[in-house]
């Protein structure tokens, strides 16, 4: 019987000596490996974080201590150790647990995460509220290092610094150097400094000298000062103190009698308190630590051959990055902006051709968007690659920097619509509907890699203001019919006095759909909208020819472009009846095509919706337009 099936709380883990633990984590390795490898997930970051996951729930204490996980794609261990170990292979798919910290699932899981830079502020709030309330226990930020390149983090520090509460910030450093390599002589002082003698050491001095009458409480002080500029010319750990805490660190985020010992020394300190963790991620898996960017989030791989199924080269991500490239080619004003994403974006050939015209800005979308209208109003044609769910957190840049002075660039927004495993917190589902109240936005969205580029083309130069191409996680649709009639902003499928109008990749279930019900006697024309914002001025004609509009959207039904359909049927006098099936509140972890099910987007859905309507009787008044618009 091995150690990890002993382990169903954290208590579990306070019964065992260090090299027990050390064993443990071994053990976690190999079960996080052989999940990952067949549920995909988020491995590089996992592997990276094992001891030190084992060591904070040797230390503290949870619920009553909570930690805070910073996007929360690395808390697969702790979810191991929270009792949910016999169901990791569930992870990620529907009905099992998600990929993310979820409170809904477990008292263990303080706050819900999936975007970038939050912990801080969050493990600030539960600080204070503990604070003000009287309830004991400790607050635990874990934050990576590329997340601090995300203003918000900054903000925090600021605030929650202010505030004596029991709040530790455990900055996991694994790629960028936050603190510069200061040596041989800085690594052994940190290795003595993390260990239980030289703080029971410090605090002995400290308390022998407050005892001197007269002159040990300024020996005390002049010593704490002198250790401050010694620490400061070898950590370079000032920014943290300015901030308000104190710092402990560099620590090897791998050796488990440190890091306990440290994580200990932070809780007794009972203040603000910065823990500088160096980890290697994709530890114990030789491919990941080799490419850890190849193995951030994964689909099913091959464990031995270490070959992850990572979408890449037949993706629209991936012509995206080829498309631009190519009119990077014949223009030297394009530059290509990504936040921390050049991979997932397609844009690592862009980086390589044209390195003084690629920026990463790091985690950072509010500075990438307003970055975007700096560039643009110096003269340049930028173009912002950028997942929709992330894209969300620069909506007031987007319209107060970018629309309200004209400028011009455009958005690729990839991983639009819904994108499965991920959940609640990357569903793509939200970009048309919040672009659609901000003026002068284009929208494209395209539904086969031919059409993003002609779309990406019209984007960059045919377009003012800000103009965007939508386009979802995965690959194109492939042998779509000829259209009975097409333009560069519509096209439209088979006739009949019945409408079904969507876009994007959901033609594919609106055509098939389409066709069971004429095999049923129900005639439907589809129509397809290329261009989704300017509304086209031929789709809402062509609508309001019709019997009935049936309007299906693989985003948000409030404030989204079915909505705004409707409305334009109902200001031209439209009588017929519409009909109106978008994605309605937060959609859970599961595959995609379970996801499509769960929304009602897929065939065999989209048909029995109108099928079933079809035919009732039914007030044919705008009244029953406004009810379901």
């Amino acid at each position: 019987m091995g150690l990890l099936e002993k382990i169903s709380s954290p208590e579990d883990l306070k019964k065992l000596n260090i090299k027990q633990t050390e064993a443990l984590c071994v053990e976690i390795r190999d079960l996080l490996l052989k999940t990952i490898s067949r549920t995909g997930g988020h491995l590089a970051s996992n592997l990276g974080t094992v001891e030190l996951t084992v060591a904070l729930h040797r230390v503290f204490s949870t619920p009553v201590d909570q930690i805070v996980w910073d996007v929360g794609h690395q808390a697969y261990t702790h979810k191991i150790l929270t009792g949910r170990q016999g169901q990791m292979s569930t992870l990620r798919s529907q009905g099992g647990i998600s990929g993310f910290p979820k409170p809904g699932e477990s008292e263990h899981d303080a706050f819900i995460a999936g975007h970038s830079s939050t912990s801080i502020s969050v493990a600030n709030g539960l600080a204070r509220a503990k604070t003000l309330k009287g309830e004991p226990g400790h607050v635990i930020a874990v934050i990576g290092d590329g997340a601090f390149t995300g203003g918000m983090a900054y903000e925090a520090l600021n605030n929650a610094g202010r505030y004596p509460d029991k709040i530790i910030v455990v900055l996991n450093d694994n790629d960028m150097s936050i603190s510069q390599n200061v040596g041989t002589l800085a690594q052994y002082l940190a290795k003595i400094r993390s260990r239980p003698e030289y703080f029971a050491a410090k605090d002995q001095v400290n308390r022998t000298l407050k005892k001197m009458p007269g002159v040990g409480e300024p020996m005390a002080k002049l010593l704490d000062a002198s250790r401050g500029m010694v620490k400061s010319a070898l950590y370079h750990s000032t920014l943290f103190e300015d901030f308000g805490f104190q710092y402990l660190g560099p620590v090897d985020g791998h050796n488990m009698e440190n890091l306990c010992a440290v994580f200990a020394r932070a809780k007794a300190i009972g203040r603000p308190v910065v823990v500088h963790v160096k980890t290697v991620k994709g530890k114990g898996y030789v491919f990941a630590e080799k490419n850890p960017d190849a193995y951030h989030g994964v689909s099913s791989f091959q464990l031995d051959s270490g070959n992850p199924d990572v979408s890449g080269r037949d993706s629209f991500s991936a012509h995206f990055g080829k498309a631009l490239m190519g009119f990077a080619e014949k223009d030297q004003n394009i530059c290509a902006v990504t936040a921390a994403m050049k991979y997932g974006t397609g844009l690592q050939g862009f980086s390589q051709k044209y390195p003084e015209r690629f920026y990463d800005v790091g985690i950072a979308e509010e500075h990438g968007v307003t970055f975007c209208a700096g560039l643009a109003a110096g003269g340049e044609l930028p173009v912002f690659a950028v997942y929709s769910s992330f894209l969300q957190r620069g909506y007031d840049q987007l319209l107060h920097d970018g629309a309200i002075g004209g400028y011009h660039f455009v958005l690729g927004i990839d991983r639009a619509g819904l994108v499965g495993e991920d959940g609640e917190t990357h569903q793509g589902v939200f970009d048309a509907a919040f672009l659609a109240t901000i003026p002068g936005v284009t929208l494209f969205a395209p539904a086969t890699y031919r059409e993003m580029e002609e779309q990406l083309e019209h984007a960059l130069y045919r377009c003012p203001g800000i103009a965007a191409v939508r386009y979802p996680r995965g690959d194109e649709c492939r042998g779509l019919p000829t259209p009975f009639e097409d333009g560069d902003d519509m096209e439209l499928y088979g006739e009949g006095d019945i409408l079904l109008v969507t876009y994007g990749r959901t033609i594919r279930q609106a055509l098939a759909a389409a066709q069971k019900l004429e095999e049923t006697g129900v005639s439907v024309q589809v129509c397809r909208l290329k261009q989704v914002l300017p509304f086209p001025q031929k789709a809402l004609e062509t609508a309001l020819g019709k019997r009935e509009v049936w309007f299906a959207e693989e985003g948000i039904k409030t404030g989204g472009i079915g909505q705004l359909m409707g409305s334009g049927l109902l200001e031209n006098g439209f009588e017929g009846r519409f009909f109106l099936r978008a994605v309605e509140g937060f959609v859970p972890q599961s595959t995609e095509a379970e996801a499509m099910m769960a929304v009602g987007l897929d065939e065999g859905s989209l048909a029995k919706w109108i099928g079933d309507k079809n035919g009732e009787g039914r007030p044919k008044a705008a009244e029953m337009a406004r009810s379901r618009v």
